[in-house]
């Protein structure tokens, strides 16, 4: 069996720092500058160590370097390595590894990264190969990717183990990011690529940006924390985004970033589009809250699109000092599925578990299952 691996090493980077993506160099460089690490070889390894017992019979066909051959030699599998790239990868490093995928006629092809990366992917590839997302970027839209990094690995487990998994179309999407750091979100469709059918293992499409906002019950929510914020002017509230969270904002009398996290202090707005570095500054040794909505469709409340709260963040504020709030018809969306939470760090994630309370209105919460992935 032969898998075809591809690993954007930048994808992901821009999250913590408060970017909201990495594409292009210039967006790239400020990322480094401001302290970005990257973190899609971690989570590519994540994926990978569900594959470890096909290890004596699979051979993973890769680029070389951080583009997937070291994370493949050091978990011990037998790698090929095709290609050449450069001291800096970019959009085309990824494209001619997708063209080597097809050429060496790979049974599955892996890659890690986020909306970005799965066009780049999907330009080449379109429906010729089974493809499965390896979830490392900062946005998440497109429905090929699994629900998260270990997610893929045992998807891919089932695959090349022969089990039978129906290929379906799965939709690649991505935003503006320009524009998303301006506050607008436009998605657009660029393709599909086939994809294992395992719904338990493969996120929905996102949704959101079309639905009309249930505004009387958003402003309900919102009014409801505006008055614990009254009740508290000593503590810092680290207002994550999406639109559910905006109208927050709009109670107080503030200015709202929409796509970036926000941090308020006895009603005043102390930091705006703050990255992880501020937030901790901020929040050292002080009472602080968190605040943060859930992804509609796809459940997430941590670790997509608010990477600046990252689990330090988390670590320093307190698991019992976080406040979710959605709309009922937000969590319906779920039909059944528990709200999700991957920091990258296990230990944190492990806090998450059971059920957590929801403000689904002024006057109401719900109870919701939640899991932190290990």
């Amino acid at each position: 069996m032969k898998l075809g691996l591809i690993v954007n090493p930048i994808a992901g980077m821009g999250g913590r720092v408060g970017l909201k993506g990495t594409d292009g160099a210039e967006v790239l460089q400020q990322a480094i500058s401001l302290g970005a690490v990257p973190e899609a070889n971690s989570k590519a390894r994540r994926a990978l160590k569900e594959l470890l017992p096909l290890q004596p019979k699979l051979q993973i066909c890769t680029y070389p370097g951080a583009m997937g051959e070291d994370v493949a030699k050091e978990l011990g599998f037998q790698t090929e390595v095709v290609g050449a790239v450069g001291t800096q990868t970019g959009p085309e490093d990824t494209m001619a590894a997708a063209e080597k995928m097809l050429a060496e006629q790979v049974d599955l092809l892996c890659f890690a990264g986020g909306d970005g990366t799965a066009r780049n992917v999907a330009a080449v590839v379109k429906t010729a190969l089974p493809v499965i997302g390896i979830p490392a970027g900062v946005k998440i839209h497109s429905g090929v990717f699994a629900s998260h990094p270990q997610a893929a690995g045992v998807l891919a487990l089932k695959y090349l183990s022969g089990e039978e998994l129906e290929l379906v179309d799965g939709e690649v999407m991505d935003i503006d990011e320009e524009a998303f750091r301006a506050g607008v979100v436009t998605t657009r469709l660029y393709g599909v690529m086939r994809v294992p059918s395992a719904p338990e293992f493969v996120q929905m499409t996102k949704s959101g940006g079309s639905q009309v906002p249930e505004q009387e019950v958003l402003l309900g929510i919102a009014e409801r924390i505006a008055e614990e914020m009254k009740e508290n002017p000593e503590t810092f509230y680290i207002i994550g985004s999406g639109s559910t969270l905006s109208p927050i904002m709009e109670v107080l009398g503030l200015p709202n970033s929409l796509l970036g996290i926000d941090v308020v202090r006895n009603q005043e707005l102390i930091a705006q589009d703050a990255n992880e570095r501020k937030i901790l500054e901020l929040i050292q040794g002080q009472p602080a809250k968190i605040i943060v909505t859930v992804i509609g469709s796809q459940g997430y409340v941590f670790g997509r699109g608010n990477q600046q709260i990252s689990a330090e963040v988390i670590r320093q504020v307190g698991r019992e000092n976080i406040l979710i709030a959605a709309t009922r018809s937000k969590i319906e969306t779920l039909q059944g599925r528990p709200l999700l939470v991957d920091t990258g760090d296990p230990e944190v994630n492990s806090w998450f578990s059971g059920y957590v309370r929801v403000i689904t209105s002024f006057a109401s919460e719900m109870a919701v299952r939640i899991k932190g992935f290990a």
